[in-house]
């Protein structure tokens, strides 16, 4: 099934679709058994970071394989594509979907760069996201200021036809400070005037309630990056703090299986 139709089939059902970022094998393997043992779908997510780390075809192909060895349905996704140039090298190696991100870019150059990427999507039949209105960034402050307006995003996606609409309704980009409190009227209303796929970037750490509430009211897409690589690189660090192992296949696996737990976690929240 494709990621629109699996996406559409969600949203009617008020049911989430987690999208988890992987960074390695070790994560990647963490990721997919939590979605083998509850037999759930995946979206597995590369940033550009990711795919200059570990190379393009290496990262896609390990993607392939290992929902193939695990048995679980999901799809590649590029998350936070900078650039068309970006966007259209993940497309020739296969990505399923792709995300172009002008949310820092006036309106008007937003619409125009995501056109061109709905354009370009087309040919390969690949599911296209973009993102509008301030969801802040690692080092970038949070507040209120650039919330996702309805009227905006009426226009943004009639204007490009793009698939999924990421919104800023109250999340951000890496831990937070303070619990953040999701606009969950800003969400209805923005539901009401678009039929795109909705998008909650940054859950890491959001309480578990303000993202089923989400979800109940229009979010499909959930997105989770920062607590991966936070616990995975926590039970390391533990691990080895006066340790002399030096085989990594003995000391990666309790770490892989933190991942597989908190996903777990994850994945039952959303289907609630």
């Amino acid at each position: 099934m494709l990621l629109k139709e699996k996406l559409a089939v969600f949203t009617s059902q008020h049911r989430g679709l987690l999208a988890t970022n992987f960074y390695n094998l070790e994560t990647l393997h963490g990721v997919l058994k939590a979605a083998s043992e509850l037999k759930e779908p995946i979206i597995l997510q590369l940033t550009k970071s990711s795919i200059d780390y570990m190379g393009l075809d290496t990262a896609v192909k390990l993607g392939r394989a290992g929902l193939e060895q695990f048995g679980v349905e999901g799809w590649i996704h590029l998350d936070h594509g900078g650039s068309v140039e970006l966007v259209q090298q993940c497309l020739d190696a296969g990505f399923d979907s792709v995300m172009i991100d002008g949310s820092e870019l006036p309106f008007e150059d937003n619409i125009k760069m995501t056109q061109e990427v709905v354009k370009r999507a087309k040919k390969y039949n690949a599911h296209v996201e973009a993102e509008l209105g301030y969801v802040a960034k690692l080092g970038q402050s949070h507040g209120t200021q650039g919330f996702t307006q309805p009227s905006e995003a009426k226009e943004f996606v009639d204007a490009t036809g793009v698939d999924a609409l990421a919104i800023a309704i109250g999340t951000a980009h890496g831990f937070y400070k303070e619990e953040p409190n999701l606009d969950i009227e800003l969400l209805k209303s923005i539901k009401e005037v678009t039929n795109a796929t909705l998008v909650l970037h940054g859950s890491s750490g959001v309480p578990h309630n303000q993202v089923q509430e989400a979800i109940s009211n229009g979010i499909c897409k959930v997105n989770l990056a920062t607590e991966i690589k936070n616990i995975f690189m926590k039970t390391l660090q533990k691990e080895l703090t006066n340790n002399e192992e030096i085989d990594l296949r003995k000391v990666f696996p309790k770490a892989t299986n933190q991942v597989t737990d908190l996903v777990k976690t994850k994945l039952e929240m959303i289907k609630n």
